[in-house]
Order: structure tokens, then C-alpha cells, then sequence
């Protein structure tokens, strides 16, 4: 694997060398004054925030949280990209609260469930979050704090103590609070500066995933601060790719994290974005093709990662250090262990489930208030990601979530390598695979799709599609096409409600 020299906590002989008080707010803002943190571009032109400003905008809402926050009391942060949402997590770290990222898009019923479940009585917002929480919980407006001279000292705590209460995305059931200590922001910093080609002077960094999602605090914002290297706030209230041209133009971005589903955006458009040093990508796998389009289109390889809320950036992709290998998702980064194991808790070179060892800086310290569904996401000294996969080399291939994988004929197949083959062909624009029941084969393949406007094609032609480039039996036996498909709020396939409308279809 790519070393990562220079990354704050990382042992040079494997493992981690976290210090015994640790606070992130300190890692975040301890930069030189004047050196630029933020370029925030919600307000139209890019305005510039130093560290100085950043961490003064910190002390202020501290100050006004003091006297009604206590150490690991829990704080919502219900705010867009942007420098207050920024110093909002740096100023509840700093008193030693917990903060709870909360998204601008839920409803009602999404936002009730997790400030009932954190028990935040206090959430961080502006008009906007104040209006969508109603009576669910005491907006402190973060636009009407009075600013302030004074210092407020960062707490002592330690690696260990919690910080950030990040629900899930409920994939695969309803959302589960992560929640994770101080460590797992230096859990972060190999992983994000290797899938940008390390991270160095004169890289901005920018992601259109917002800033509640671990994908966006933990894999830009955070680590860019802490590593000095400048992030762009952008607001985007419907991603289209010439937006996002815009917000890279006009931000003077070189290094972005793009979701596979803002890929397939841009892709679909043929929206070509020059000028950048590194595209990261993470959240489900790409495809061959994929890649060979990001060559074209930003004229370098997109770098892979994998993670998830529990534990993140385990395993990433590193053009300038090896070759990238389509349908694998990478290496694992330095200072994470992570293993294929079998039922029995022991590594196997076969197709299995993927795990990481305890002692991963970026792993969560437990859900929250479930214990039992704590104790059910390890096995023995591995935590259990859901994942199944299976090793090439040192490259790990993504075979699918545990549940997402299809039995088909004595087959195992993968729906994220179909998914990916048939979003290759011009017609489609978007598309769920899942297994159906089927009394001879166990299951088949089914695809959900979605035509581009003013598309048309036929079953078969997709059929012939994926036979022409997969294997001969991964083929999809049935096609249905859709208005659209279930999927969650950071943007993935809900294959769960797929699989639900196939069983469905079966019992009629």
C-alpha cells in the first residue's frame, strides 16, 4: 500500500500513536492564523476564511452553548455547507459535548426519530432548521449569536471520549447512532489524503455531499482542516452537473469526492471537468467502464474508497502509487486492518465477509443506547461490516452487501457489477439489481431501470448488454422499468425495497 508520511497519529511501523488527550476541534483549528480554512462560496463570490475566523466563530457559539451544555451532552447541527456549520461541530467538540449532524432534506418524522433518539434538547440551525424542527427541539440560530473577544479552552479530553453521534442511512434497516470518540478524525487522515493522490500544498478540496453524512464531514470537511488543506462550502440545492462545473470553476477546486451517484450525473451528460488533480469516489463500486469514462472526462483515474458510518476510510484506491484495478475498490490503508472472514471469525481467501480489527482509529465506539446491536456487529476481534467480498492480490473486490448478494443456479453473483454495466448503455439512467425467487434457479437477477428523458430501449437489448460483457450467467432475466427508484437520502439504491417489490411480484 502507498505510504502516507506526515499523517498526524499514524505509527511509521503500522498501527496508531494517538496521544492521551485528544480534542478535534484543537486538531482542526490549531493552523496558522491567517492561513486560509474555508473559501465559502454560499453567498455567491468566494469569500475567504482564515483559521482565525473559523476558530473565532467556534469560541462565540461555545460561549453562547456554556451555560446550557454540559460534557457529552448531545447538540444538533442542522445546517448546510457552510463556515457555521463548520465551527458548529468545532465549537460542541471544543466544550465536550457530542454533536449530532442533522440533514436539511429530512422530514419531519426522519429529523424526530434521531433528536429523540441522541436526546438532543439544543440544535444548532438558522431559520430554515428552525422552521423544519417545529417543537422537536430549542434552535439556537447560529446567524444571531453575538460575536465575542473571549477565549473558550478546549476540553480535556481523550481519544476514547465521544464527539459525534452520526446516524446511519438505514439501508438495511432503521438508522443506528454511530457514535464515535475524538480518534476518529485521525482515523480519517490516511485514507483521504491517499485516495487524492496524498493530499499536499495548493489542493482545495470540495465535495456536493452535504456535510451532515460521514462522507462529507469526515471525508472532507474534518480532514481538511486538519490537515491545512482549504475546503469550498457550496450549497447546492439540486446537484446538476453544470452546478457542480460552476462551484469547481468558480472555487478554484482540485480535489473532489464525488458520490457514485453524482458520477452517473456528470456521466450521463458527458459533462467533461478539466483542471482537477484528484477525483475520489466511495459509497458503492465502479466499474470498468466507469473508470475509462473519468479518464475521459477529468483526464486522470478516479480513486476508489471504502467504508462505512462505523468505521470509514479502511480501504481506498491510489493511482499515483499503483494501478488501479476496476472491480476492486483498493488497499487497505495504513493502520487498519482489514480481513475477508469466514462463519468462524478466520481470514479465508475465498468469497466472505468483510471485517476490520479492532484498534481502527476510525471505528465507532458503539451504537448508541443498543447495546445488543453492538455486541452483534463484531465477531470476536472483527467488525462486521455486512459486506462480502473476496481478495485479489493485496486488491479487495466488493462482491456486495451480505444481503444484496444473488444465489442464482449454484451462482453468486454480484449486483453492484451488473448495476454498473447496464448504467454503461446510452438509454439508462439509473438502475436497481436484486434477486428474485424463482423455483428452479433459487433466484434470478432482476433489474429496475430508469430511461434517460426521451429514451427508449427494449428488454432485450439490456439482456444482450450485460450478456456481451459479463459473464453468461449474470445477465439480468427480467427488466421492468420504472419512473424512478427507492433510494435514500445520500443518494443509493434502497435495493432492500427492490427485493421487496420482487418477492411481491412472485406472490401474485
Amino acid at each position: 500500500m502507498c505510504p502516507a508520511e506526515g499523517i498526524p497519529g499514524l505509527h511509521q511501523g503500522g498501527g496508531w500513536d494517538l496521544p492521551d488527550r485528544l480534542n478535534m476541534a484543537r486538531q482542526c483549528l490549531e493552523q496558522p492564523p491567517e492561513q486560509t480554512a474555508i473559501i465559502d462560496l454560499t453567498g455567491g463570490e468566494g469569500k475567504v476564511v482564515t483559521f482565525a475566523q473559523l476558530g473565532r466563530l467556534a469560541d462565540d457559539i461555545a460561549l453562547a452553548l456554556l451555560d446550557r451544555v454540559r460534557p457529552g451532552d448531545r447538540v444538533g447541527v442542522l445546517l448546510s455547507q457552510s463556515p457555521g456549520c463548520a465551527a458548529a461541530h468545532l465549537a460542541i467538540w471544543k466544550i465536550g459535548a457530542i454533536s449530532v449532524p442533522l440533514f436539511k432534506l429530512f422530514k419531519h418524522d426522519a429529523l424526530a426519530s434521531r433528536v429523540a433518539d441522541a436526546g438532543a434538547q439544543l440544535v444548532l440551525t438558522d431559520a430554515e432548521g428552525a422552521a423544519l424542527l417545529g417543537d422537536l427541539a430549542v434552535p439556537v440560530r447560529v446567524d444571531q449569536i453575538a460575536p465575542s473577544d473571549d477565549p473558550v479552552p478546549f476540553a480535556d479530553t481523550g481519544p476514547e471520549d465521544p464527539a459525534v453521534l452520526i446516524y446511519t442511512s438505514g439501508t438495511t434497516g432503521s438508522p443506528k447512532g454511530a457514535l464515535h470518540g475524538h480518534r476518529v478524525l485521525t482515523g480519517h487522515l490516511p485514507g483521504v489524503s491517499i485516495s487524492h493522490n496524498h493530499l499536499r500544498e495548493g489542493d482545495f478540496l470540495w465535495t456536493p455531499a452535504d456535510w451532515a453524512w460521514i462522507g462529507g464531514l469526515f471525508d472532507v470537511l474534518m480532514p481538511g482542516l486538519a490537515l491545512g488543506i482549504p475546503v469550498v462550502a457550496a450549497r447546492l440545492e439540486k446537484f446538476t452537473p453544470e452546478a457542480c462545473a460552476d462551484v469547481i470553476a468558480r472555487g478554484g477546486v482540485r480535489n473532489v469526492f464525488f458520490p457514485p451517484t453524482a458520477l452517473r450525473m456528470l456521466k450521463a451528460t458527458d459533462q467533461a471537468i478539466p483542471g482537477l488533480r484528484s477525483v475520489a469516489s466511495g459509497g458503492e463500486p465502479l466499474g470498468a467502464e466507469m473508470l475509462e469514462w473519468g479518464k475521459q472526462a477529468f483526464g486522470l483515474t478516479i480513486n476508489e474508497f471504502y467504508g462505512q458510518t462505523e468505521c470509514n476510510m479502511v480501504v481506498s484506491s491510489c493511482a499515483e502509487d499503483f494501478p488501479v484495478r476496476p472491480g476492486c475498490i483498493g488497499k487497505p490503508v495504513p493502520g487498519h486492518e482489514v480481513a475477508v472472514i469466514d462463519q468462524d471469525g478466520q481470514p479465508t481467501d475465498q468469497e466472505g465477509d468483510v471485517a476490520i480489527r479492532r484498534g481502527s482509529a476510525s471505528m465507532l465506539l458503539e451504537y448508541w443506547n443498543r447495546p445488543e446491536a453492538t455486541a452483534e456487529k463484531f465477531r470476536g476481534d472483527w467488525l462486521i461490516t455486512g459486506d462480502r467480498g473476496m481478495w485479489e492480490g493485496e486488491y479487495l473486490r466488493f462482491v456486495g452487501r451480505d444481503d444484496d448478494v444473488i444465489t442464482s443456479a449454484g451462482y453468486r453473483i454480484g449486483p453492484a457489477e451488473i448495476e454498473d454495466c447496464l448504467l454503461t448503455h446510452p438509454a439508462v439512467a439509473t438502475v436497481g439489481v436484486v434477486g428474485k425467487p424463482d423455483p428452479l434457479r433459487t433466484e434470478i437477477v432482476k433489474a429496475y431501470v430508469v430511461l434517460k428523458p426521451g429514451a427508449t430501449v427494449a428488454e432485450r437489448e439490456l439482456q444482450d448488454w450485460v450478456k456481451d460483457r459479463l459473464a453468461q450467467y449474470s445477465y439480468p432475466r427480467e427488466v421492468a422499468f420504472l419512473e424512478e427508484l427507492p433510494m435514500t437520502v445520500t443518494g443509493k439504491v434502497i435495493r432492500k425495497d427492490l427485493k421487496a417489490r420482487a418477492v411481491g411480484e412472485v406472490r401474485q
